[in-house]
């Protein structure tokens, strides 16, 4: 999610061994017509889809200023501490904790990802995870897209797709075998609707954030409702590029919209803003991902 400036605003398998059965050939030579006692080659074996490994040993996170914290700790401001991704907070428990345990998390995790960045940020931060050469990349990004100053600025879905191709391109130079977890972007929807309770998110959404869907947050005319959807259904958009860009990566797992289907209610979201996740939040957010790395399977959430 967008933070502006601090004059207007500072600111989620065991693999399948494709195996081809080779052509069986006889000793015997084959005097029928037209034979010359000639073999078919075999058709060659489909290299195995590597298997997900559950439980990687570093961990590099991308993305905007969900991963950072942003306003989950003080108004305005990031605190990568409570970081869904790489966070330290005993509250939150991140992803990296998780896997790795507290120790080992502060030297083999990073956090690359910027408050405010957008999709076509995302091909520099995985260089920069790449050269870490990670066994693990997070990936959250895509709020930043849909949250522009009008829903007609939001980032063309065609444009969205190019860059996350990069970006998976980019990692691919420098770690060809990190394994990339996305998560699937929030339904902002949901927290305009969650948000819009407290007088005081109100105000702070006045200086800016997320505007596309929060501008006139108690409008409830038709103009503003269908201003509403058409960022929903970018948000929609996004995902199933998300989904289908990562399926073309053997290394790369979707969370199955495990992030947009979650439910957050007012206590995972920020007391500052009543937009970002607060620590509850982050620690609901690491909690999903570490569901879905942890799982031989892919998770799919109901009506995936």
């Amino acid at each position: 999610m967008r933070a502006r400036s601090h004059r207007a605003v500072a600111g989620v398998v065991a693999g399948v061994l494709g195996l081809s059965a080779l052509t069986a050939c006889s000793g015997t030579a084959d005097t029928s017509q037209g034979a010359r006692g000639t073999r078919s080659s075999p058709s060659p074996s489909p290299s195995p889809t590597p298997a997900w490994d559950t439980s990687p040993e570093s961990v590099a996170a991308v993305g905007d200023s969900i991963t950072r914290g942003f306003d989950a700790c003080s108004v305005l401001s990031d605190c990568p501490e409570v970081s869904w991704a790489t966070g330290s907070d005993a509250q939150v428990r991140s992803l990296a904790v998780r896997l790795l345990g507290t120790s080992r998390a502060q030297t083999h995790s990073w956090n690359y990802a910027r408050t405010g960045a957008r999709m076509e940020d995302l091909p520099a931060q995985m260089a920069r995870a790449g050269a870490r050469t990670p066994e693990l990349v997070t990936v959250m990004a895509g709020s930043n897209d849909a949250c522009r100053p009008t829903a007609t600025s939001m980032t063309p879905v065609s444009t969205f797709r190019e860059d996350f191709e990069k970006s998976l391109r980019r990692l691919r130079e420098a770690a060809p075998k990190a394994q990339v977890y996305v998560m699937s972007v929030p339904d902002l929807k949901r927290l305009w609707s969650e948000g819009r309770a407290s007088d005081l998110g109100k105000q702070v959404w006045k200086l800016g954030i997320c505007s596309s869907m929060l501008a006139d947050p108690d409008a409830l005319d038709a103009v503003a409702g269908a201003r509403r959807d058409r960022v929903q259904e970018r948000v929609i958009a996004y995902n199933k590029v998300l989904e289908d860009v990562c399926a073309q990566d053997e290394r790369c797992r979707y969370d199955g919209g495990a992030v947009f289907d979650y439910r957050f209610g007012q206590r995972q979201l920020s007391h500052w803003d009543w937009f970002h996740p607060s620590r509850d939040g982050q620690a609901r957010l690491a909690a999903l991902a570490y569901r879905g790395v942890t799982s031989r399977e892919p998770v799919r959430e109901p009506g995936a």
